[in-house]
C-alpha cells in the first residue's frame, strides 16, 4: 500500500489526493497560526491536529474513502472503532492550557454517543441524526464548553469529519422513502 492508500483510500484519484493533502496542509497552517502566541509545543500539537481533522474531513468525504470505509464486511463496530480512536480532545487537554479534561471528556463522549446513535438508527434516519448531532455538538463545543478561542474550530471540524464525512455512506440513504398516497 502507498502512503496515499493509507491516508486517503486505495484507488484514490489524483484529484482527490491533491484536494485532501491541500486541505490537510492548509488546515495545519491555519490551526498553527490561530495558536500563534502559544508555546512551540502547543502550536505543534494544534497544527498536527489541524492537519488530521481538516484533511480527514475532506478525505472521509471522497468517493474513494467512502467506498473503502463502507465496503462489504464493514459494520457499526468498525465505524465506532474509527470514531473511538480519535482521542485528540485528550491530547489537547494534556498540552493546551485552558482546554481541560472535563471539556475533553465531554467532547469525546458526545462524539462517541452521537456515533452510536447514528450507527444504531434505521438507515433512513442516519443522515438526519448525524446532522442533528453535528449542529447541536457545534453549539456544545463553541458556546457551552470552555474552549480557548483559538480552538473554537476543533469541535465542529471533529464532528464534521467523524459524523458527516465518515459515518454516512457514499450513496446516502439506500432505502428512499416513498410518498404516501393522497387521500
Amino acid at each position: 500500500m502507498t502512503l496515499t492508500d493509507r491516508l486517503i483510500a486505495p484507488n484514490a484519484t489524483r484529484g482527490e489526493a491533491a484536494l485532501c493533502y491541500s486541505a490537510a496542509v492548509v488546515g495545519a497552517v491555519t490551526a498553527g497560526l490561530l495558536a500563534g502566541d502559544s508555546s512551540v509545543l502547543v502550536i505543534a500539537v494544534v497544527a498536527l491536529i489541524g492537519f488530521d481533522l481538516f484533511g480527514g474531513a475532506v478525505v472521509n468525504a471522497t468517493a474513494s474513502a467512502r467506498r473503502w470505509f463502507h465496503r462489504p464486511g464493514r459494520d457499526a463496530r468498525h465505524h465506532l472503532a474509527f470514531v473511538a480512536i480519535h482521542g485528540q480532545p485528550f491530547l489537547l487537554a494534556l498540552t493546551v492550557p485552558g482546554f481541560g479534561w472535563w471539556t475533553a471528556s465531554a467532547i469525546y463522549g458526545f462524539v462517541l454517543a452521537a456515533a452510536v446513535a447514528v450507527t444504531s438508527a434505521p438507515r433512513h434516519l442516519r443522515t438526519p441524526i448525524a446532522f442533528a448531532a453535528t449542529v447541536f455538538g457545534a453549539v456544545l463545543t463553541t458556546v457551552v464548553l470552555a474552549v480557548p478561542a483559538f480552538l473554537l474550530w476543533f469541535g465542529p471540524v471533529l464532528l464534521i469529519k467523524l459524523l458527516l464525512a465518515h459515518l454516512l455512506p457514499e450513496s446516502g440513504d439506500p432505502s428512499p422513502i416513498t410518498p404516501r398516497p393522497a387521500v
